[in-house]
């Protein structure tokens, strides 16, 4: 699916070292942008009043309509929408898609009808919930996706006509954002960034799953910069943007509330670049139970990924994922370079106090203020 790419050590630090443009508007407000996939009774238990965005996790296509899917999914906008009571300044937009959910966006996205349709249903459905935008999450255009997936070369142009069409339908008031793979393959090959940018509030970089569950070398799967063995990585995403000259105040970049767990890692190196198997993922809020003291699981830092990682060398598994120390250095990354903001994936892995989404505000707000 996305294939390791190896590099010479002497470029790989040349690219992390290099002078990067350092943007002005670190002062101004940083969007924190959570993607939502729970319930909607359990939205009071997160800290709400902490996000500029919520998204909807996830509407699907019923033909070539965008579609709530049943009673619970229609349950739960309605108590994000709700949330806006108490924090009235709080964006809820309804994503398409999502991995393994965006089966027939080849097919329904190609033609001029299609489109259209699916523009004046995203139109009726914003409006019926009192949403503010649509965000398209389609893993991926114009690259091969879910095993079985229909692809295209032409997904790329049709994409722009489709977020073209969206903004003519929505208007300027509402919001128009999209799910980016963050990894070098996307970013060459799926969008028109010189015509889909000017129309987009935001590029939610996916700046995570960079090794995922087809891996079979482990790897940081979210890390903030690249290493000799892996130049995937958050800033590498946001140089290349900025290099074919997408705004970065449009840009937010990824981060994971849960690990990515593989097995069959051998102890060289801590199992890190090791031989390994997908095994299963964790969310933030299960880290103390699963990678307690008593687990076997060291835990360590890449000084040059800046990325955290632990291995366990009795059950040879590897785990990667952020903490309070990555998501810290990302958020004040995010605020250095001017970006946009920050986002994730996704809040009901989060603990409900002193959780990931409590350090990006305290971080976001020590560095304002």
């Amino acid at each position: 699916m996305k294939p390791r790419i190896l590099f010479p050590i002497a470029f790989a630090l040349l690219t992390q070292c290099a002078p990067a443009q350092t943007h002005t508007g670190s002062k101004k407000k940083l969007a924190v942008i959570g993607y939502y996939a729970g319930r909607g009774s359990d939205i009071d238990s997160f800290a709400i009043g902490q996000l500029t965005h919520i998204i909807y996790s996830f509407c699907h296509l019923k033909g070539n309509l965008l579609n709530v899917d049943n009673a619970r999914d229609t349950a739960t906008i309605r108590s994000l929408v709700a949330q806006k009571q108490k924090n009235p300044q709080l964006k809820v937009i309804l994503s398409l898609g999502g991995w393994g959910g965006c089966k027939t966006c080849t097919d329904v996205f190609a033609t001029d009808s299609g489109r259209s349709q699916f523009a004046r249903s995203v139109k009726n459905l914003t409006d019926y919930f009192h949403t503010d935008g649509i965000d398209l999450d389609w893993e991926y255009p114009a690259l091969e996706n879910v095993p079985g997936y229909a692809f295209s070369p032409d997904d790329k142009d049709h994409f722009t006509a489709l977020v073209r069409l969206l903004r003519a339908e929505l208007g300027k008031t509402k919001e128009i954002s999209f799910a980016a793979g963050g990894y070098t393959d996307y970013l060459k090959t799926s969008i028109d960034w010189k015509n889909v940018a000017p129309l987009v509030n935001y590029i939610n970089l996916m700046t995570y799953d960079l090794v995922n569950g087809y891996a079979t070398v482990t790897g940081h799967h979210t890390p903030l910069y690249s290493t000799p063995q892996d130049v995937e990585s958050v800033d590498h995403a946001v140089r290349w943007l900025d290099s074919i000259g997408v705004p970065v105040s449009k840009i937010a970049i990824g981060m994971a509330f849960y690990a990515r767990i593989f097995r069959d890692a051998d102890s060289v190196n801590n199992g890190l670049y090791r031989p390994c198997h997908f095994f299963r993922g964790v969310g933030y809020k299960d880290f103390a139970t699963y990678f307690s003291p008593d687990s076997g699981f060291v835990y360590h830092w890449d000084p040059i990924a800046h990325a955290p990682y632990m291995y366990s060398a009795k059950q040879q598994l590897f785990a990667s994922f952020d903490d309070t120390a990555s998501i810290r250095e990302k958020t004040l990354y995010a605020l250095r370079k001017g970006l946009g903001g920050v986002m994730f994936w996704q809040l009901t892995e989060d603990s409900f106090t002193g959780g990931l989404l409590d350090t990006i505000d305290k971080t976001k707000k020590s560095a304002l203020h």
